[in-house]
């Protein structure tokens, strides 16, 4: 390993510089072999097994080498990480710093080396460039901790990258954080929904800034039904009846659960005799005080309500016609009163419409019922004083303070609050 030592001293060159002339580069030229030779040789040092080299000696050798990297040209730079990317114990400081190199540099390490620790991804994800964490995203089997470093800033090529990474592993954090982003990048949604990891409350808020084809697969995979809570908690009912519906806790969770979904008691109180004369009287047209007085027969907030009317999509109102037992021609009326065109020039019918009537005829009434009472839930029941503000100063960063209801409503709403 070592040279042959050398037949005079080593005497170092003049400070000054030396005159041009025609031989002053082949003069050069021996400096830069002995650079490259010599940062050769301590990668070699690096690269050799336990066995041959001690803990101790590969920092010690690992040290100057990364002295001599710092003033090092990127060509060297790169042979040196392209030597690393084989080895099973690169050490830490030489690898972090050869990752925040540019990716000329650090991608034959973020591509090829099987034996970075999440640390040492994690620290290149915060301090290097998108580029570097889109090279992150692509490695066999990224762990959570890496992945929440990745999602954090919302770019759309890392998260693209990552979220077609069958074998990276994601946090309930990073995909919170990931349906957030999808609501400034909707092509997202597609990728988000294959997800094994998605659940059904996640997939229900991006159903409001999904695209028709990503809402036909959210109701297809994700609108559940509460059948085996209704068998499980069915005698509950009886008990919190006897106890005067006290507890709050008790009747939000039972009014999610329970089948009925019309509002018997504000049946009662309606000027209309029941939500189909409801629906009738507003395909003359509909206004705000006709929308709420369908949202409290429906079992809804207004708040809920006026999300549902205001939707550009329209399957929100297929939803919730079918999830209180109306006919298909509530839907018509409904989409009537909201003056949107029922047919073309040519006196067909429109593919909005179409597509709307297509989404009630494929739902069963529980599991409508499932992403109504979720999304009344969500966007209506779940807001707190606090909630709201946050809503209001667009306060992302208090996120962790709330509940899942309480985020779905952060961001369902979050827009809304700011027009």
């Amino acid at each position: 390993m070592s040279e042959p030592a050398p037949s005079r001293p080593y005497e170092p060159p003049p400070l000054e510089t030396a005159p041009e002339t025609p031989g002053a580069e082949a003069a050069t030229a021996p400096v830069v072999r002995s650079r490259a030779t010599l940062l050769k040789r301590l990668a070699d040092v690096v690269c050799l097994p336990g066995s041959r080299v001690n803990a101790f000696e590969r920092a010690m050798t690992s040290d100057l080498l990364i002295e001599l990297l710092r003033e090092a040209a990127p060509e060297e730079r790169a042979k040196v990480a392209r030597r690393l990317a084989n080895i099973s114990d690169i050490p830490p400081a030489l690898a972090r710093m050869l990752l925040r190199d540019s990716v000329a540099i650090s991608g034959a390490l973020l591509e090829h080396s099987q034996h970075l620790g999440d640390a040492d991804l994690i620290d290149c994800a915060q301090a290097a460039s998108p580029e570097h964490r889109r090279l992150i995203a692509l490695r066999r089997g990224v762990g959570e901790a890496v992945v929440d470093a990745l999602v954090r800033r919302c770019e759309p090529a890392v998260l693209e990258a990552v979220l077609r990474n069958d074998l990276a592993r994601f946090s309930h954090g990073a995909l919170e954080t990931v349906v957030a982003c999808t609501r400034d990048n909707p092509r997202l949604i597609g990728l988000l929904l294959r997800r094994p990891e998605l659940r059904p409350s996640h997939a229900y808020i991006m159903f409001w800034w999904a695209d028709s084809e990503c809402r036909r697969l959210i109701l297809q995979r994700f609108a559940v039904s509460r059948e085996i809570l209704q068998d499980a908690v069915s005698d509950i009912f009886a008990i919190a009846a006897e106890e005067g519906w006290q507890d709050p806790l008790t009747r939000k969770a039972l009014q999610f659960i329970e089948r009925r979904q019309r509002n018997r008691a504000a049946i009662e109180k309606s000027p209309f005799g029941s939500l189909d004369e409801a629906v009738a009287a507003a395909q003359s047209g509909m206004t705000r005080e006709l929308a709420e007085e369908i949202s409290y027969l429906a079992g809804l907030k207004p708040m809920t309500g006026a999300k549902i009317m205001t939707d550009l999509g329209g399957e929100p109102l297929a939803i919730l016609c079918k999830a209180t037992g109306l006919p298909r021609g509530a839907v018509r009326a409904l989409w009537r009163g909201l003056r949107r065109p029922e047919t073309d020039a040519a006196g067909n019918i429109t593919p909005a419409l179409e597509r709307v009537l297509t989404c009630f005829d494929a739902l069963a009434v529980d599991r409508a019922q499932t992403v109504l009472r979720y999304w009344n839930w969500a966007l209506s029941s779940a807001l707190t004083p606090a909630l709201m503000q946050a809503i209001r100063d667009g306060d992302d960063e208090a996120v962790d303070e709330f509940s899942a209801p309480q985020r779905a409503a952060m961001l369902a709403l979050g827009r809304d609050f700011a027009r």
